[in-house]
């Protein structure tokens, strides 16, 4: 089968929906590598064939439907770059498993300072050492996360996106650390570790939340 530029921009747009859910242009641009600027000419027409949807209002964005899904499904079983990284994949989710362990442990200690105190953030010295800790929890990833974007590049896209988020919780964003559908590094990295799963072809098991 010819895999044409056509094919591999629905795949990028498809699966880049597939990890996220519903996900507005900017973040739909980052995770596909389609500029903000093209995305509609590559969105209208998979809205036409019944496959996205386009949401209004408050939390505006763009998703699959159930179509869509099954789309997906078909185009990520052929897709050449997945299928020809299946090596490299394995690797990286057994390597990426023991520190998405330790980044749990960081997100809890931002949310709680104790099992029955929450992080009120009113401790700058505190809040500046879980900060610290996720760096080096970032850090751990970095180098295996490029290892695989060498083989396969979408994953690539992450390592900026995650740079981004923690350069602006360390201006004092602290939202951007974990604040659902805000583009945090928590988003970040739950669409990476979606997308790994995706990509192996798994389903989510008690691994994945350890």
């Amino acid at each position: 089968m010819v895999h044409t530029q056509n094919d591999q921009l629905t795949f990028d747009v498809l699966h880049s929906l597939r990890v996220k859910g519903l996900a507005n242009n900017e973040v739909l641009s980052a995770l596909s590598g389609v500029s903000v600027e093209d995305l509609p000419a590559a969105l209208d027409p998979l809205v036409e064939q019944g496959l996205v949807v386009r949401r209004e209002g408050r939390m505006p964005g763009s998703m699959l439907t159930p179509a869509g899904k099954t789309e997906h499904l078909r185009l990520l079983a052929q897709d050449p770059a997945t299928t020809g990284a299946a090596a490299a994949l394995q690797a990286f989710y057994d390597r990426f498993l023991p520190i998405n362990s330790d980044f749990k442990k960081v997100c809890q200690r931002w949310q709680m300072r104790s099992e029955d105190t929450p992080n009120d953030h009113t401790d700058p010295g505190y809040d500046a050492e879980v900060v610290d800790q996720l760096a080096q929890t970032g850090e751990q990833l970095r180098a295996p996360l490029q290892e695989l974007a060498e083989v396969l590049p979408r994953f690539g896209r992450y390592l900026p996106r995650l740079a981004a988020a923690l350069d602006r919780v360390r201006a004092g964003d602290n939202a951007s650390f974990a604040r659902p559908m805000y583009d945090s590094y928590h988003d970040i990295w739950m669409e990476l570790h979606e997308d790994l799963i995706l990509s192996t072809g798994r389903t989510r098991g008690a691994a994945d939340e350890g």
